[in-house]
């Protein structure tokens, strides 16, 4: 069996756009979980796993990922990217799009790890979660989802996200302490 990678999809976000209280309240119930799936990789708990986080990169094709950790660390919801934030030895690529595949090395930096599985984290659930869900299952990766560490702009959409990609994805949705077991 190949290894499995954790992938934090979009958290670094200074929460200063027009649905950021919707989105930072569901983010708020998850960062918890989240914050825990990804002391447990970084402390090698439980199956061995990469570590990759994918970030929109807001438009500015020059930033850095210090640069985003800096705005988001500036924004309005600083409690709510701190427990999250990237180590420096961690993978760590900008995205401009939905899918964390998009215009990415994400599908090169998982085939050079022998990664068959990922753990798809982060926001928006029924944006870029299901998207990235959807590119990885065409890439016949197997895809877990941790219902408690994905946050949703719309409460309905989310779960009928997650639904969709159990059904159409195989995803296996499942709670954040069950993976990497």
């Amino acid at each position: 069996m190949g290894g499995t990678a954790v992938v934090v999809i979009d958290m670094l976000n200074p929460y200063r756009h027009e649905d950021a209280e919707p989105l930072a309240e569901s983010v708020a119930g998850m960062v918890g979980p989240l914050s825990r799936l990804i002391d447990r990789v970084r402390r090698g708990e439980g199956k061995e796993a990469l570590l990759v986080y994918v970030n929109d990169n807001h438009g500015d094709f020059s930033a850095t990922r210090e640069d985003l950790v800096a705005a988001a660390c500036e924004g309005a919801r600083p409690d709510l990217v701190e427990p999250i934030v990237p180590a420096s030895d961690c993978a760590f690529l900008p995205k401009v799009r939905h899918s964390a595949f998009y215009g990415t090395s994400l599908e090169y930096v998982l085939s050079r790890n022998g990664i068959e599985r990922v753990v798809l984290t982060g926001q928006v659930t029924e944006q870029c979660i299901l998207y990235t869900a959807l590119d990885a299952y065409v890439r016949h990766f197997e895809v877990q989802v941790p219902r408690d560490a994905v946050a949703a702009l719309h409460p309905d959409l989310g779960e009928a996200a997650l639904r969709m990609m159990e059904l159409n994805m195989h995803a296996e949705i499942v709670d954040a302490d069950a993976c990497l077991r």
